[in-house]
């Protein structure tokens, strides 16, 4: 399809915090996003994508790519025109994924593919501007990336990028929390795409969440029962799917006595029990007071924000995330529509109503 781009940001710090020393978090090797990669580009090409847009990194997944590509015959099958998007600086923080995606962007990507975990994700939310994104779990909790074999992802993403589904059809808009701490020059702001929790330890310091009886209160967008990290104790409260248009709000003890106990996964091989005093809807558009004088706010899971009594903070649930793209929902339009179907000729199958 001309003029079809697919871009793919492959995040090589994904996947290499801390939880690995505090709990059992899998170590996702940057071998397996250049495999990964080489897949999403396999999938592009026999959808119909006619470039690829990869990002550059220092440790290794696009030296891989690139040694894929040298290596192809012409047995090999079509691949897309791959093209790197090389930044003047790799800083190896979340600036380079916001740089890439702007860069794709801007260069007509219709569907942008992150292998990172929720970090990743966040940073290219900030620049993604309507294009849909792709998130697949390669970082730690990923509680909102989903894990979905590369192939299959890539084949749902190369059919919206080609154009052979809808935007509207195929993706949703995601819902997000909007942090704000004070005001003025002292002021902070941040955004989260799952949750946000408020602890009472005073310092931002290795920022992972991992003390359960710090933990004082809990925003999430979405409450998912079968989710790794703080949100799956609103999951197993309350469940809130992500396109609901609600958020859940939990009151958690603190470490004090509680009316009721949630064993939940809050990272990899942890499983603690949370004490609840309460939990309810978090409406859209009305602002939370946090009720903690002093401590530290972490978005999905990482603590940004240090507060006090001079510098309260508030939690907003907004409609005005990213749009993500939907993949089972691309690829029941393609079964629906026989898209990946052919006869004899060639030409696309009409559909058989069985």
């Amino acid at each position: 399809m001309p003029g079809s781009v697919l871009g793919i940001v492959a995040n090589p710090m994904s996947g290499r915090d801390i939880r690995r020393l505090v709990a059992q978090a899998s170590v996702f090797p940057n071998s397996e996003k250049t495999n990964m990669t080489l897949r999403l580009i396999t999938a592009a090409g026999a959808t119909g994508v006619e470039r690829v847009l990869m990002s550059t990194d220092a440790m290794g997944v696009a030296a891989g790519v690139v040694r894929a590509r040298n290596k192809r015959t012409s047995r090999s099958g079509r691949w897309p025109d791959v093209e790197f998007c090389e930044l003047a600086e790799l800083t190896g923080t979340a600036d380079d994924t916001r740089e890439l995606v702007r860069a794709m962007r801007k260069q007509g990507a219709g569907v942008i593919v992150l292998l990172g975990g929720d970090g990743t994700v966040r940073a290219a939310a900030a620049e993604s501007d309507g294009v849909p994104l792709l998130p697949l779990s390669t970082g730690t909790n990923n509680a909102f990336p989903e894990m979905w074999e590369a192939t299959v992802a890539g084949t749902a993403a190369g059919l919206l990028a080609a154009g052979h589904v809808d935007v509207e059809e195929s993706s949703y808009r995601a819902k997000v929390l909007h942090v704000q701490a004070g005001s003025g020059q002292d002021g902070a702001h941040e955004v989260a795409l799952v949750d946000v929790c408020v602890s009472s330890v005073a310092h931002v310091g290795s920022r992972a969440l991992w003390q359960p009886e710090t933990l004082h209160e809990l925003y999430c967008s979405f409450a998912e029962p079968h989710a790794i990290g703080l949100s799956s104790v609103a999951g197993l409260l309350r469940p809130t799917a992500r396109t609901h248009p609600d958020g859940v709000v939990v009151r958690l003890a603190g470490g004090e006595a509680a009316g009721r106990t949630v064993l939940a996964p809050i990272a990899p091989g942890v499983i603690a029990p949370i004490g609840v005093r309460a939990v309810e809807p978090l409406r859209v558009g009305e602002p939370r007071t946090v009720g903690l004088r002093a401590g530290t706010v972490a978005v999905d899971g990482e603590r940004e924000i240090e507060f006090g009594p001079s510098r309260p903070v508030s939690v907003t649930l907004a409609a005005d995330g990213p749009r993500v793209m939907d993949v089972r929902g691309v690829l029941a339009a393609a079964a629906d529509r026989q898209l990946l179907v052919t006869n004899p000729s060639g030409s696309p199958a009409a559909r058989e109503d069985r």
